[in-house]
């Protein structure tokens, strides 16, 4: 097992330039980018690469921001996730617990992505130095993979064939525990439904007018109904993308919505979206309109593998937790004490598909306790473009307290503390981790190859991207 390698001088190659992806997991922070547009974020991640010696192929797949870093040769290959996209809306200044936006409605890193892009590539530079004293041992790649929140370029990668002979992979994802994960996500499919009638004047002529405005109207409430129709477990969002022009008084002639269609796995997400076509064309019947119907991306429900999320968790051990001192502890409660109950019981969501005994931490700021692995049949209710990755060669997903216990998703409290020195602990923790992971596939292709025939018995081998060939990611 991990015994045949030399796991006290990995942990020495992420110690001797931890300083430096700390500063770039800050300076990834300090210039947030919506999905498809993080233009000099993964410059930043690629400018690492290249002054380490890696070859970075840019704009893989057609995808601007997209990219894959190469080191090594031979197998196992084993590739590691970045992302480095922010949330719109969540600007926010650092370390700081009350709301202080650094630029009013701007981007900020709601979801801690500059930590994650900024951990991988301090791992992939460990492993290529483990590589320079071990040459021949493996392969390393770091996929820059753009537009987590929106966009999804993971899964236009997995469909094009991009992790084809990628042997495993690895990613992780700041949070508010230590655990690899054993559960479940839920697939998405975003579509947009482009309503398209004839203007006309609303007062003196409107008989002759076609509202798509009417359409949209009509479909949202024909789905709302369809809600007590399908599985209890699916949820259907939409958001106008254009409602028609802003006089009252003209009938409008063009109007837009996008859809989120969300379930436990792909193949009911799919099923459930010809049912919300079927009332979009309803619609359209309805208001003498036409309705053209487009899917943009899906993402698809994770598969957690046993054989590499085990080689995963014996990693983390090894690696240890984060080593929070008293001012993270303090950082963690000043921001704590501010959560409601219901925030607090929320953030023990994840806690609780983490742990088996998990409720011992519902009152517990900062999580340090590293989680067994576990496989459970139960799923997390948001999505992620990792799922597609899973689907098409093994995949390990883990999860470091970056913030404090109750702290709510996508809020500028994330934020906050993704700059603060509990997260840059965390960078240190994924990186030394994902290293050790990834050096240990590397001495025990036994088990990557169980992974691979584990991941062939789940799936039978298939993969179905509900985008169609050819199309790319549309920038949100």
């Amino acid at each position: 097992m991990s015994e045949t390698i030399n796991t006290r001088r990995i942990l020495e190659l992420v110690e001797e330039k931890k300083e430096q992806f700390i500063t770039l997991s800050d300076a990834i922070w300090a210039v947030p980018e919506l999905g498809l547009a993080e233009h000099r974020s993964a410059g930043l991640l690629i400018q690492a690469l290249e002054r380490e010696g890696f070859q970075v192929e840019r704009g893989i797949d057609g995808i601007e921001t997209a990219f894959v870093g190469t080191y090594g040769s031979g197998r196992p290959v084993i590739g590691l996730l970045a992302e480095y996209d922010a949330l719109p809306g969540l600007s926010q200044e650092a370390a700081c617990t009350s709301y202080k936006p650094l630029a009013e409605g701007e981007p900020g890193h709601g979801c801690g992505h500059n930590a994650l892009g900024a951990g991988v590539v301090a791992a992939a530079v460990a492993v290529k130095d483990y590589l320079k004293e071990h040459p021949g041992a493996g392969t390393v790649k770091v996929f820059g993979c753009p537009g987590e929140e929106a966009g999804w370029s993971k899964m236009f990668l997995a469909r094009d064939g991009y992790f084809k002979d990628v042997d495993a992979c690895f990613t992780w994802h700041p949070g508010n525990c230590n655990s690899v994960q054993g559960y479940s996500s839920n697939a998405n499919i975003c579509v947009y439904f482009t309503f398209r009638g004839r203007s006309a004047h609303a007062a003196a002529a409107p008989h002759l007018g076609r509202s798509a405005l009417d359409a949209c109207e009509l479909m949202n409430v024909g789905v709302n109904y369809l809600r007590e129709h399908v599985p209890t477990e699916v949820r259907m969002h939409y958001a106008y993308q254009n409602a028609g022009e802003k006089a009252p008084n003209v009938v409008h002639a063009n109007a837009c919505l996008k859809y989120y269609i969300r379930a436990p796995k792909m193949a009911l997400a799919v099923q459930v979206l010809e049912r919300v076509k079927d009332v979009a064309r309803g619609a359209a019947l309805m208001t003498g309109t036409e309705c053209d119907i487009n899917v943009t991306a899906g993402m698809s429900d994770f598969i957690a593998n046993d054989a590499i999320s085990r080689l995963f968790v014996e990693a983390f051990n090894l690696a240890g937790p984060p080593q929070f001192d008293a001012q993270d502890e303090a950082l963690a409660r000043a921001f704590w004490d501010q959560y409601s109950e219901n925030e607090k019981a929320a953030g023990m969501m994840r806690i609780n598909l983490s742990y088996p005994d998990g409720e011992k931490f519902r009152d517990t700021p900062l999580v340090k306790e590293i989680g067994p692995y576990f496989r459970i049949d139960k799923y997390m209710p948001g999505s992620t473009d990792v799922g597609d990755v899973s689907y098409v060669t093994p995949t390990g997903q883990l999860w470091v307290t970056c913030y404090a216990n109750g702290t709510p998703g996508h809020s500028w409290q994330v934020t906050s503390q993704v700059a603060s020195s509990i997260t840059h602990k965390a960078v240190v923790c994924a990186a030394k981790t994902m290293a050790l992971a990834t050096v240990m596939a590397f001495s025990q292709p036994d088990v990557v190859e169980q992974a691979r025939e584990e991941l062939k018995q789940r799936t039978g081998g298939v993969y179905v991207c509900p985008v169609e060939p050819g199309k790319k990611p549309v920038m949100p």
